[in-house]
């Protein structure tokens, strides 16, 4: 569903990815690990045209997406729950999730409010409360519950669950399991290894721009030497 190929991006005359590579096919969730700085944002930020590549392709359910502007990779079908979150703090919930309601795919099931709701059931105690009195993990829902009104086929997730207490945790990593079991694409960026070996069928890790390993769950689950070499604090 996703290829990207010898992607390179820059800020300014500071090169920040060297020839990105990795695929996220449809219904896989796939994992982008690396510590701080090693280009996981800015790759993300390129995918969705906010940062343009220098070099390399981005292919989208076959269609080249890497020249396109960011309002027509997000209506060709890629949601994105951004780092921070970055909801809109005087909108309420529900004006949140009305804001980016679209159906561009006419799906036969597409998302809807009560969906998102039935999915994260501790937004309904907010709904009519302003983005910014929501607690750090009811924000992350409603992030997430705002992409997943767009209808998007290929959901992006950068530091999913950052911040955030275990509980609530251990919610979005139910909430992103339930989806991948509906058929949802999932590329997922987050530091928390265990619960990625659990719920992920595969992992890039990135080091300094570049993909220095890729494997299953399993295989990144065995080797602890690769985890401290790449993954450690």
């Amino acid at each position: 569903m996703l290829a990207v190929s010898g992607l390179e991006a820059c800020y300014g005359e500071s090169q920040v990815l060297f020839g990105v590579e990795f695929t996220v096919d449809a219904g896989e969730m796939v994992a982008l690990l690396g510590r701080n700085g090693m280009g996981k944002s800015t790759t993300v930020s390129a995918i969705m045209g906010i940062v343009p590549p220098r070099r390399g392709t981005i292919v989208f359910d076959s269609q080249p997406i890497h020249q396109l502007p960011s309002y027509r990779i997000a209506q060709a079908g890629l949601g994105l729950v951004p780092e921070g979150r970055r909801i809109f703090p005087n909108l309420s919930v529900r004006e949140n999730l009305v804001a980016t309601a679209a159906n561009r795919a006419a799906q036969a099931a597409p998302w809807t409010i009560d969906r998102v709701l039935e999915l994260f059931p501790s937004l309904a105690r907010g709904f009519a409360s302003p983005g910014n009195l929501l607690s750090g993990g009811e924000q992350q829902m409603l992030a997430i519950g705002r992409a997943l009104m767009t209808n998007p086929r290929l959901l992006i997730l950068d530091e999913a669950t950052e911040g955030l207490a275990p509980l609530v945790r251990a919610e979005i990593w139910r909430s992103l399991q339930s989806l991948k079991r509906a058929g949802l694409a999932i590329l997922v960026i987050d530091k928390n290894v265990d619960a990625l070996t659990r719920v992920a069928d595969r992992h890039y890790i990135l080091e300094k721009g570049r993909i220095v390993w890729s494997g299953s769950s399993a295989a990144l689950k065995e080797n602890v030497a690769v985890q401290h070499r790449y993954l450690g604090v």
